[in-house]
């Protein structure tokens, strides 16, 4: 017989969740713990845990959002983009459950036994949504009004769930790709990587070099972490109120948390300019993998020191020297990152609203907002 069960805290998940994957550092308890503890106040997690004959068979992770598009309409560019960016929020605003992580990019919600029916495992993860669904209605008296499922490669294995999609009434939404280097094998440090550039990108990142000559930067320590929080957070922020979209907000103490649970494998580059914390940027190792995470800036010394350009260049060097196989950048500010060589993965979502006709209507607003690809890629490599 399958069951499941839907738990509010990692700390009571099943003592064999860990044991059920090796893959996928997101979806291990520490991380989980990490995020659980610095999570914006807008996001409360949940947890799925699948059973076959009391056998833990797969694994799941919800969120319940409390969603309100927090959207710079000055930079929505056209009188249509705002309009459509309204009726989005207007449909949308309030209660959404997402399968998945909102402060990571790719397919870090669910894992499946290989011997264990994908058909009956969406199934029973679905009716965990509509379990939890019910509660927040009892709790808070707000009825969900919307379900996303992030956000996957065209290769996951989502894709072949056509029945569990159309029934339960999901479309897909074609989102921005995440950004992504392959570190070739012969790359034995930085200098090869400059050596591959043509001679207009080397040209580039010897001119961010020199601008940059006035930064220090250096790795930084737990206790360090600690004592720039503050400015981190600040930082972080004049970044993220910049963005066009903002669908939450971290809290002050998320970096700090994160690197009491993830040890080692969280990492922050401080940038200093005569000793004061001017950006910083975050990375997370995960397997052969260097998964790029929040950073932060001063906008008005962005371009005198071309930190963030500088910022890429380092991530791309401790990823070498580290010995990584990819790293990911993540998704925004593609053209920039594909000019340091980075190259798009396609990646979409599944949602649906809770309500048939205002379904039709938020599949329509999607597909209008959905982001055309109004960026050159760039070709930074000698062939």
């Amino acid at each position: 017989m399958v069951t499941y069960t839907l738990i509010s805290s990692i700390n009571d998940v099943p003592d064999s969740w860990d044991g059920l994957q090796d893959d996928d550092l997101f979806l291990k308890t520490r991380f989980l713990r990490a995020t659980e503890l610095g999570m914006p106040n807008t996001i409360k997690p949940y947890y799925i845990a699948v059973f076959n004959e009391e056998a833990l068979c797969g694994i799941a992770i919800l969120q319940h959002v409390d969603f309100n598009l927090d959207v710079s309409l000055d930079e929505a560019n056209s009188s249509l983009k705002k309009q459509i960016f309204k009726a989005v929020n207007f449909v949308s605003k309030g209660q959404i459950i997402v399968l998945g992580n909102l402060l990571q990019t790719g397919q870090h919600s669910y894992f499946v036994s290989s011997n264990f029916s994908l058909d009956l495992f969406f199934e029973t993860v679905y009716n965990a949504i509509d379990e939890l669904s019910k509660r927040i209605k009892a709790e808070t008296n707000k009825r969900v009004k919307c379900i996303l499922l992030k956000d996957y490669e065209i290769t996951d294995r989502i894709h072949s769930q056509d029945n569990f999609l159309k029934q339960n009434h999901f479309f897909k939404v074609n989102v921005q790709p995440s950004m992504v280097m392959n570190i070739p094998p012969q790359w034995n440090s930085f200098d090869d990587y400059v050596k591959g550039l043509n001679k207009k990108y080397r040209r580039r990142f010897t001119t961010a070099s020199k601008k940059g000559k006035a930064l220090s930067v250096r790795l930084l320590n737990q206790v360090e972490i600690e004592r720039f929080e503050p400015e981190i957070f600040k930082l972080y922020n004049e970044v993220a109120s910049n963005a066009t979209i903002n669908l939450f907000k971290l809290p002050e103490h998320h970096f700090t948390t994160l690197k009491h649970f993830l040890q080692e494998d969280f990492y922050i580059y401080g940038y200093f300019l005569n000793e004061k914390l001017i950006g910083f940027f975050s990375l997370i190792k995960h397997n052969d993998t260097l998964d790029t995470y929040f950073l932060g800036y001063n906008n008005e010394l962005n371009y005198t020191y071309q930190i963030y350009l500088n910022m890429l260049y380092r991530m791309i060097k401790h990823g070498i020297e580290q010995d990584y196989k990819h790293i990911i950048f993540a998704r925004t500010a593609m053209e920039i990152k594909s000019s340091v060589g980075a190259k798009p993965l396609e990646m979409v979502m599944y949602m649906k609203h809770t309500n048939r006709f205002l379904n039709r209507i938020l599949k329509w607003c999607v597909k209008l907002m959905t982001p055309k690809k109004e960026w050159q890629e760039r070709h930074p490599f000698v062939n």
